[in-house]
C-alpha cells in the first residue's frame, strides 16, 4: 500500500491528511483520489499541487510501489 499525505487546505477539504492507497503509479493514485475524494479534483487536474514521492519531487507520472510515501502539497498564498 501506498501511503498518502495530504497538507494544508487539500487536508481540510478531504477531511483526512493521511491514507493507505493499493495503486501501482501517480497517474492511478490521482484517480482514484479524484474518483473518492471529488472535491479535490480542481486542484489536482489544474496542476496546482506538488507532489513528492518518497521526498522527491515529481512532475510526471511514475510507478509506484509498496511502503511509498506520496506527499500532496497545495500552493501557499504568498509563498
Amino acid at each position: 500500500m501506498v501511503r498518502v499525505k495530504l497538507f494544508a487546505n487539500l487536508k481540510e477539504i478531504a477531511g483526512i491528511d493521511e491514507i493507505l492507497v493499493d495503486v501501482r503509479n501517480l497517474d492511478e493514485l490521482i484517480g482514484w483520489l479524484e474518483k473518492y475524494y471529488p472535491q479535490l479534483k480542481d486542484l489536482l487536474d489544474k496542476g496546482y499541487v506538488s507532489i513528492f514521492v518518497n521526498c522527491k519531487l515529481v512532475r510526471s507520472n511514475v510507478p509506484l510501489k509498496n511502503d511509498d510515501v506520496v506527499a500532496l502539497l497545495p500552493p501557499v498564498s504568498g509563498g
